[in-house]
Formats: C-alpha cells, structure tokens, sequence
C-alpha cells in the first residue's frame, strides 16, 4: 500500500478523544523548538475522517508555531480496532528501544563541539551532565581521619594474619624463618610472585657471602 503525503489545516484535524498520551507545556515547546530548527519532517497519521491517530503533539506545536497546516497519511486501511491499538504502538514501542550510551555521548560531544544547541535534542540538563561524565574517575578527596597511634603495638613479632585467601605477617622479610613460617614451606626457592620476599632473601644470602 502506498502512503500519500497531503497537507492539511491543522484547524481541521481532529484530537482522539481518548488519547492516553499526555504533552506538558514544556514538552510541546521542546517540539516547537524542534520544528522550527529542523522543519515538520514526520507527517502527522490521521483517519479519513481527519481524526489523529499519532501525531497530537506535533499538532499541538505547530499551532503553537501559527502554521496552518501540516503534512498528513491517512491510515484508512485500519480497522477501528486497529486504530486503538495503533495509537497506543506508535508510543509505547519507541519508549522501548535503548541508548548506546557511549555513541550517544560521541555523538553529544561532536554537537557540542560544533556549538549546536543540545537543548534541541531533547535530553534534560541533567540527563546531559549524566551522560557526558559517564566513565570519569571521580575526584578523589583526602579525608581528614586521623588515628592516634598507640604506644604499644597491637601486632606482635611473628603473628600471622589471615586475611581471605591471603596472609599477612609482622616479620622481617629478609629473614629466612619468618618466610618459612609465612609460607609454610621451604623458603630455599622463593615463588616469583613474592618480588619482595625474593629481593629480601637475595639481599640477605649477598650480605652473607661478603662477610
């Protein structure tokens, strides 16, 4: 079926009584704001008795705009039922489609750039600021926590903590004992993910040899 483009007065359109879509005042201007950057490109779809079937808000701004008319479809192959169905669609299935939202905040930039208006595209100013700093690293603030330190340690020499699937020790690293008990092995070849154990002992067996 092939669509035909006609325009008609917008004084002659008819609302759908029970449209369950609603347009705020701000809303409509956002559109306005959209029309006159961009021009009315997406013909309003009406029955053939000039009834909306999708399109109420772009009426709305274009009325508010002074034109007196807009470009139409008529959908006369759908059935009333179909009509309802139709009009509840053509909003709902937009609202469910996603963002990319780091192709979205590309695509932000460039037009920021350009110093293109971005209140015309619709996002609040807040949703702006939401989507441009997404993925920085938060700035980091120094806190004013303080500890006292205690006059007597709490750690002993040669205590062991467990600390998940790691432990800790209050030992001295260059000393072969205190791996060997932090390990629970022979400390006469040091694993290679322990770089400082391993340069400890290493520092330990050279000072050894030159004495």
């Amino acid at each position: 079926m092939e669509l035909k483009i006609i325009y008609k007065k917008t004084a002659e359109l008819l609302p759908y009584a029970r449209n369950a879509r609603t347009h705020s005042d701000s809303q409509v201007a956002q559109l306005a704001a959209s029309i006159r950057e961009f021009g009315f490109n997406n013909p309003v779809a009406i029955d053939a008795d000039g009834m909306i079937l999708c399109g109420h808000g772009r009426v709305m701004a274009a009325q508010r705009l002074g034109m007196d008319q807009v470009p139409t479809v008529c959908l006369a192959h759908l059935t009333d039922i179909q009509k309802k169905a139709y009009i509840l669609a053509d909003n709902k299935l937009a609202l469910n489609a996603g963002w990319d939202n780091d192709m979205l905040k590309v695509e932000l930039e460039d037009l920021k750039f350009s110093n293109f208006d971005l209140d015309l595209v619709g996002f609040s100013t807040d949703e702006l600021d939401e989507i441009m700093n997404q993925n920085e690293e938060p700035e980091v603030e120094e806190d004013d926590y303080t500890v006292a330190v205690p006059e007597e340690p709490k750690a002993k020499l040669g205590e062991i903590y467990i600390l998940g699937k790691h432990r800790l020790m209050c030992g001295d690293s260059t000393s072969i004992q205190d791996v060997e008990k932090l390990m629970g092995r022979s400390a006469g070849r040091p694993p290679a993910d322990r770089p400082t154990i391993q340069r400890g002992l290493r520092r330990r067996h050279r000072q050894e040899a030159e004495d």
